[in-house]
């Protein structure tokens, strides 16, 4: 299934500016092309995909940690490298870490206490669909109720984003940044 290619008619020119920021000339990622077959959907999802993005709790950076670790596991290389490239510069996660998201363990070195929990969590979530009680002990120290249910839902929506991506075979954005050393998912 191939994204939507322009010229768009009227509403789905409307609809793919809403998922873009303020001001951006670019074209919409291939990923909201795609989405906007149907517009529906698309509409719910991108609430809940901005909701997040814009509007969580969660620190920024522990986001993207979970984002780059989420769609590594998955094999996602289109929005680990929509992500890589666009919001880990942001915020501060280093090409050390955005690597041992991909190459690395909870125990890699490039991560604080905090961080390989979440990564623990991510993990245990991709193999089992489960936090075990240790693991959540140890999220609980970081987090507050509410970014603890925050994080389920953020690796769940990029799980999904990841099966809609794979799933279709959706190629990498041309400026993504690339995915380390060619690997697949861990």
């Amino acid at each position: 299934m191939e994204p939507l290619a322009p010229p768009y008619e009227a509403d789905v020119e409307q609809a793919l500016r809403k998922w873009m920021p303020p001001g951006v000339t670019e074209e919409p990622l291939a990923l909201f092309r795609l989405l906007q077959r149907h517009p529906e959907l698309a509409s719910r999802m991108r609430v809940l995909g901005a909701g997040l993005l814009a509007h969580g709790e969660l620190p920024a950076l522990d986001r993207e940690i979970v984002i780059a670790r989420v769609t590594a596991r998955c094999g996602c290389r289109y929005e680990w490298g929509v992500h890589a490239a666009v919001f880990a510069p942001v915020v501060g996660l280093t090409p050390e870490q955005l690597e041992a998201t991909v190459t690395g363990d909870s125990g890699h070195p490039a991560w604080s206490e905090r961080h390989r929990a979440l990564i623990a969590a991510v993990d245990e979530l991709h193999d089992t669909a489960m936090v075990s009680d240790s693991t959540w002990a140890a999220l609980a120290e970081h987090y507050p109720a509410s970014q603890l249910l925050e994080f389920l839902v953020l690796a769940g929506w990029y799980r999904t984003i990841a099966y809609v991506a794979d799933g279709v075979g959706l190629d990498e954005e041309s400026w993504a940044a690339p995915y380390p050393g060619g690997l697949g998912p861990v």
